[in-house]
């Protein structure tokens, strides 16, 4: 039976872990692998990394980083970041792995979701879209970046959604850019438009700043994952770090809290 998610997004940059706001401003808030036995722990539904150098720079996956990571790692583990090639793929899932998160080389080539869907299999293939509403006193709608939000994309973004999951997308992940680091909450005109559109499981990131947050988006939207990252390494007003998440208890009561308010909306 499928159920939420709650799931943190851990950025690397340089090998640390970082925090940003609105893509900019990588904020050194500890080391990946201290940061992943504590989220064991405290019993993480999931866990999403993602290198935010490796597909700026072109570089090849750091995959002693990465099999670092798995060998650590006590919850499923998506890993996104410079991944260009289904045998890349292939070898990162080979390291422990159950998901590899696309998204600048998926958008540029659909073919790649098929061809990595086909060497391990739909269910392990991710693809993240960077969302970003448009700018202009009379824009309206919302649009698509790669490059970690720098290059704009042409295309409406629930189409390209459409178009990744026929491509062989076992998940879509939808990454608000906007509400990245500001801890006020989803877009859950986003979210909800997303959800209505999604046929695969689909995750948010982008917004979270509290409990509340993660309830108002199972409120909107069901079953999804709901990702977030400042939510999960920062601590009070003076944004302390500090790497928590719900306790058992807590996590129940939100998930219970949201899909009561979904099944009466």
């Amino acid at each position: 039976m499928l159920r939420p998610r709650i799931i943190p997004c851990l950025l690397v940059h340089q090998g640390g872990l970082v925090k940003t706001v609105e893509f900019k401003d990588p904020k050194y808030v500890g080391d990946p692998i201290n940061a992943v036995r504590i989220f064991n722990e405290k019993e993480a539904d999931e866990l999403i990394v993602l290198d935010i150098d490796a597909t700026v720079k072109g570089a090849e996956p750091d995959y002693r980083m990465i099999a670092n990571l798995a060998a650590e790692c006590r919850m499923p583990l998506c890993y996104g970041g410079g991944v260009r090639t289904p045998e890349q793929a292939k070898k990162i899932i080979g390291l422990g792995v159950e998901k590899i998160a696309m998204s600048t080389a998926a958008v540029e080539d659909a073919t790649l979701v098929s061809r990595t869907a086909d060497a391990v299999g739909r269910q392990s293939v991710v693809v993240v879209l960077d969302v970003r509403r448009k700018a202009g006193l009379f824009a309206s709608g919302y649009e698509v970046f790669t490059g970690n939000g720098k290059k704009a994309q042409s295309g409406d973004p629930f189409k390209l959604a459409e178009r990744m999951q026929a491509a062989g997308a076992g998940e879509i992940i939808i990454n608000s850019i906007e509400r990245d680091g500001q801890m006020k909450g989803y877009d859950l005109a986003l979210a909800t438009r997303m959800r209505r559109e999604s046929r695969i499981p689909l995750t948010l990131l982008g917004g979270a700043g509290s409990h509340h947050d993660l309830e108002a988006l199972l409120g909107a939207c069901g079953v999804v994952g709901a990702s977030a990252g400042s939510l999960f390494v920062f601590k009070g007003p003076y944004r302390a770090v500090l790497i928590n998440y719900p306790t058992p208890e807590q996590k129940d009561a939100i998930c219970r809290a949201g899909l009561a308010s979904y099944s009466l909306s």
